[in-house]
């Protein structure tokens, strides 16, 4: 992590609980805020309108770092602070785009900072954190894609289930609610059985012909995001009884990857967060109906918070040495 004797500012920031940084970086975006090590005293968000760049070895390091000093700065300079204790990166992709980051940022926010303890996440695991905290249970977080992350008291390691991608997984996901009603509208529109004429309307409203589809869709390197803008589309017509079905297939992989990775028979908080959820009843009503026999013995429980406040509970744990979940080289890389 560098010479300490280097580091422009003293680590640690002022007072005796010190200052913390989380990170929150995406796909479409990055956000960034500072607390106090206990939690106390966090800004609100500081946003980046776009995302870090993606290169030869990953999420680029030096570009995310571009888009993370300034606004943390800013934000100190605000609160009075003059460093920070420690940090946490969540990042979608840490696992397999990480390589950069796991090589440049600890030395970077030493350096800039004086961070001394830094946690390097995916962000299924800061998604984790915001949702449930630093206890035991299982999380699924949903959106474009979906994952679900599980673990058990004792630090035995983490569960994972799904969170495969669109091509391979993502089963529940916006991207696969949208594809299947594409797939329905496209029955419709061929005259095959399986079709709804209410999606056939609403893709031709969204896309246009509905020939002109896979020009549209094919080419496109955000084509999950493009069949996800689909799913509230299906949500709106959750009277049909095709996009019904949709909707309660959605509803069974999910609390199907729930099941996969609870800790082990008995109670367990399950708590569901991301965009996926803000369709509503559409969608949680289905997963009530089917929670009892698909996933027993489980609380299905609201989100404490979202990714970034996951992030700045992790940074603050690791902070005062109090860091519960287990680390792991893809989900929860940990640098002092």
């Amino acid at each position: 992590m560098g010479d300490p004797a280097a580091r422009s500012v003293p680590p640690g920031g002022d007072g005796a609980a010190g200052w913390v940084l989380g990170v929150d970086s995406g796909g479409s975006g990055l956000r960034v805020a500072v607390a106090r090590a206990d939690g106390a005293a966090a800004t609100e968000p500081a946003v980046a309108d776009r995302p870090a760049v993606v290169g030869a070895r990953g999420i680029d390091a030096a570009d995310l770092l571009g888009l993370v000093l300034p606004l943390a700065k800013q934000l100190l300079d605000g609160r009075g602070a003059t460093g920070l204790t420690a940090a946490c990166v969540g990042a979608a992709g840490m696992a397999s785009l990480g390589d950069d980051l796991h090589a440049v940022l600890p030395g970077a926010l030493a350096e800039a900072f004086g961070v001394r303890s830094l946690a390097l996440a995916g962000d299924a695991v800061t998604a984790y954190a915001g949702a449930l905290g630093l206890r035991p249970g299982v999380v699924v977080a949903a959106g474009t894609g979906m994952i679900a992350l599980g673990t058990a008291p004792g630090g035995d390691g983490w569960r994972r289930a799904d969170g495969w991608g669109h091509l391979l997984g993502d089963e529940g996901s916006g991207a696969w609610i949208g594809r299947e009603g594409l797939v329905a509208a496209l029955r419709a529109h061929d005259g095959r059985a399986g079709g709804s004429t209410a999606l056939l309307a609403r893709a031709r409203e969204v896309f246009g012909p509905l020939d002109r589809l896979p020009a549209q869709l094919y080419p496109r390197p955000d084509r999950p995001a493009v069949l996800a803008s689909f799913a509230p589309e299906v949500a709106r017509c959750a009277a049909d009884p095709v996009a019904s079905d949709i909707l309660r297939r959605a509803a069974a992989h999910i609390l199907a990857a729930a099941a996969a990775v609870r800790p082990g028979p008995g109670a367990v908080d399950v708590a569901l967060t991301g965009g996926l959820f803000k369709m509503g009843e559409p969608l949680l009503g289905p997963l009530r109906d089917q929670a009892d026999w698909l996933l027993p013995e489980a609380a299905l429980v609201p989100a404490a918070g979202d990714p970034l406040d996951g992030a700045l509970l992790v940074a603050g744990a690791l902070a005062r040495d109090a860091l519960t979940l287990p680390a792991d080289p893809a989900l929860l890389r940990i640098v002092r």
